[in-house]
């Protein structure tokens, strides 16, 4: 039940007050002090013990994300000799924390004297406060709490013995007046100094609708396969996944099939789901065959903690149900499961699937009668119908006519990524991608660079049958022409093939001066992007001089420029695409120690996800004046989406979660795992303009290395483009190994002699910071 580690879904904490060191730790400096109806402990001096990671230090919001060891501790101290708190009105202490997920707890110890004077004996009075949910909470302690302690003689706080050794936040401390602040009231069991007792934090849930305004509340529509296999997410935006065992789990038109293995389950999170007069129950539509069971589970936890959760399950046969292999509604009422809490709902878990079975989009339902949830189609983005006059060119030339397996009618290369995914005979190729849009066909213009210009005025024609989802792309050259030197090709420019052909789909005519690239310099064609798992056969690839009497030609759609590389001469830039918060600071260090700027890609999902520290990581990035872009919303591979409409939703929704949390907008994008076609770079031109995709030169290849038994051939793979000439870099933050070479990295990028920079500014973007 993990989720997926490059994104970081780490949950986080806070700190306090002013961050020094008077036991061997770091002062992390939070100056500023403030009197009004509590007290704040931020103009004191606050330090840890030297063993906590410190995650972020983040003073214009009060507060501390570290990474708590077993022996870590943060420790907050006052101007000598004391504060003397209950004379000056104060009755508590009260703080915000956000702990790792599952029940986490901590210790609290207030260091108190007999009397307020310097050499007055301390004496230490503890508390353990658990049940924290993994969301952020605000503690309130009452003095009268910590047995044995003088709050007329404060000298100091201890945050001590954190449960878990995941990502903790803390944020500002207070002494408190009357019953305290915060949306979560403390109670507690008298102290001692054995450190028994426990302070028991009571969350306060609201209902999911304001009463009598019920809407049904979407658990998850399925709408993406990346978003739930990659990201791990539902459409609330909380942790989802099988145990591992599933042997296929499929989305497609907002539905998912599930294929078990033995003993899988699949469990989605809602949080603390409050149903309680609302809710009735949980429905979706479901297609499995007759003689399908399963298990559906409810969890609930009356202190909102998922990792404590008590169950109630049914099986479907005890719920009613009954398949026959068509898709049908089913619901969960709640009344039917025994006890259950509904006031407290935290997760549904099915298990026992003893056949293959497909969902609908699943939602709790208002009252006692469910439906299937409505979903609203995607608005699919016009398609210009725009012409342009026919041209003549100056020849015709057959390029492939796929006679020899090898070469081409010129006498050139072709071939593919998968020979497995193509197939030659008979003068023909078939195409069988199956959706697969990474993938690509090639067939070479020239060994070295082809004058494409003469041909301007001409087409290029293509004689196929069956699918023609897909983009041809003609690919320029680099600049010395050698595919020695990196980037090769240097980049293309590519069409939709389906908006080229004629009506009876025998036939498609594409202008040679639609290609967008330096034609000067071309090197060859690509067949690229396939996104239906439809098959293609092609029999000829020619340049003709104009196409037949009656075929419209259609006008060329702007697609975002594509680069492998910087333009800036002398240039080199670090693109970091996301990984583990964990590890942020550790590539912070290497680039403030290296005194460099560089740019981060980032998915948009997570940056919505309250549960980890992706937004204040990527904070302290800008701070630091480092760029920020885009990685699309849930990391799919875009050119492979079924439709435009899709794609604008990727784009869009990433859009609008840099805006929300980041307060950005850029003109920079990188496509999930380098995926490319016409389509995606079409949109991208439309929904930002002067956009750039960006892509690479120099590969880490850490997917690769980074976790094998030679981790050390990612330094081999950046050595190796960097000989070429690579001077845009891929990696991500994700491993260990990979942030571990980062200096060394750097040390070989700085020995070219280039400058190192942030992409904007290798781009030559006159909006970019000055160097």
């Amino acid at each position: 039940m993990t989720r997926y580690q490059v994104l970081g879904l780490h949950p986080t904490p806070r700190i306090i007050g002013k961050y020094g060191d008077q036991r061997g730790g770091r002062a992390v400096s939070i100056a500023r002090h403030q009197l009004d109806a509590s007290r704040s402990l931020r103009s004191y001096f606050t330090t840890d013990d030297g063993s906590c990671t410190i995650l972020r230090a983040d003073p214009a919001n009060e507060k501390v994300t570290f990474g708590a060891s077993a022996n870590c501790y943060f420790y907050t101290t006052f101007p000598a000799p004391c504060q003397q708190a209950s004379a000056d009105g104060y009755n508590g202490l009260t703080f915000s924390i956000k702990a790792p997920a599952g029940g986490s707890s901590m210790i609290v110890e207030i260091q108190t004297a007999d009397a307020c004077s310097g050499d007055a004996a301390v004496k230490s009075s503890y508390f353990t406060v658990s049940s924290l949910t993994g969301n952020t909470q605000t503690v309130n302690i009452p003095f009268t709490q910590w047995a044995g302690a003088n709050a007329a003689s404060v000298k100091a706080f201890v945050f001590q013995s954190f449960s878990n050794s995941g990502t903790w936040e803390i944020g500002q401390t207070s002494f408190s007046c009357g019953d305290g602040s915060g949306d979560s009231s403390v109670t507690a069991t008298s102290a001692s100094q054995s450190l028994s007792s426990t302070i028991q934090t009571s969350i306060s849930t609201t209902p999911s609708a304001p009463p009598g305004e019920c809407t049904d509340l979407l658990i998850d529509d399925w709408s993406s396969q990346s978003r739930l296999s990659f990201l791990f997410y539902n459409a609330l935006l909380l942790p989802t996944s099988d145990d591992g065992t599933m042997q296929s789990i499929v989305v497609s038109n907002n539905r998912v099939t599930f294929t078990p293995g033995d003993s899988s389950y699949f469990y989605s999170k809602v949080g603390c789901i409050s149903a309680t007069n609302i809710y009735g129950g949980i429905g979706m539509n479901i297609n499995a065959p007759a003689g399908a069971t399963l298990q559906v589970e409810i969890q609930t936890s009356s202190s909102c903690d998922s990792g404590t959760p008590t169950s109630s399950s049914l099986s479907s046969t005890q719920l009613g149900w009954t398949f026959d292999g068509t898709e049908k509604y089913y619901s969960i009422p709640f009344s039917r499961f025994s006890g259950l809490d509904t006031g407290h709902i935290t997760a549904i878990l099915f298990s026992g699937l003893n056949r293959a079975l497909t969902f609908g989009p699943m939602a709790f339902y208002c009252g006692n009668t469910g439906s299937p949830y409505p979903i609203a189609s995607l608005s699919q983005p016009a398609t210009p119908t725009s012409t342009v006059p026919a041209t003549t060119g100056p020849t015709s030339f057959v390029i492939d006519a796929f006679a020899n397996p090898n070469a081409n009618a010129l006498g050139f290369w072709h071939g593919g990524d998968d020979p497995a995914t193509y197939s030659i005979s008979g003068g023909r190729i078939t195409f069988s991608m199956n959706g697969n849009a990474a993938l690509s066909w090639y067939t070479q213009l020239s060994g070295s660079c082809a004058d494409f210009t003469a041909n301007d005025n001409g087409y290029l024609h293509i004689e196929y049958t069956g699918s023609a989802a897909f983009s041809v792309a003609l690919q320029q050259h680099n600049p010395s022409c050698d595919a020695k030197v990196a980037p090769y090709p240097q980049t293309w420019d590519g069409v939709e093939a389906g908006r080229y052909s004629n009506a009876a789909n025998t036939d498609i005519y594409i202008p040679m001066s639609h290609f967008n690239i330096e034609r000067s310099k071309a090197i060859g064609l690509a067949f690229k992007g396939f996104y239906t798992s439809s098959t293609t056969t092609v029999s000829k690839v020619e340049v003709v001089r104009t196409v037949p009497s009656g075929f419209s030609v259609p006008s060329k759609i702007q697609t975002a420029p594509l680069y492998f590389a910087c333009t800036r001469p002398n240039s080199f830039a670090f693109a970091i695409d996301d990984g583990d918060p964990a590890l942020a600071q550790v590539v912070l260090q290497a680039v403030n120690e290296a005194n460099i700027k560089v740019t981060f890609f980032t998915v948009g999902a997570p940056l919505l996800d309250s549960g980890n520290n992706l937004t204040n990581v990527y904070k302290e990035m800008l701070g630091r004046g480092h760029q920020m872009a885009y990685h699309s919303f849930t990391h799919p591979p875009m050119e492979g989406l079924p439709d435009k409409a899709a794609i604008d939703s990727e784009l869009t929704q990433a859009i609008d979660a840099l805006q929300k949390t980041l307060d950005i907008r850029s003109k920079y994008f990188r496509p999930p795992f380098g995926t490319e076609g016409a389509r995606v770079r079409q949109r991208l031109a439309a929904i930002i303009p002067n956009s750039k995709f960006i892509n690479w030169s120099v590969d880490v290849e850490d997917y690769r290395w980074a976790l094998s038994s030679t981790p050390e051939k990612q330094l081999e793979a950046f050595e190796r483009d960097l000989a070429r000439g690579g001077n845009l870099v891929v990696m991500h933050y994700l491993y260990p190994t990979t942030v571990q070479y980062l200096p060394q990295f750097i040390a070989l990028a700085k020995a070219t002699g280039k400058q190192l920079m942030r992409v904007d500014q290798c781009m030559e973007d006159p909006e970019a910071p000055p160097l």
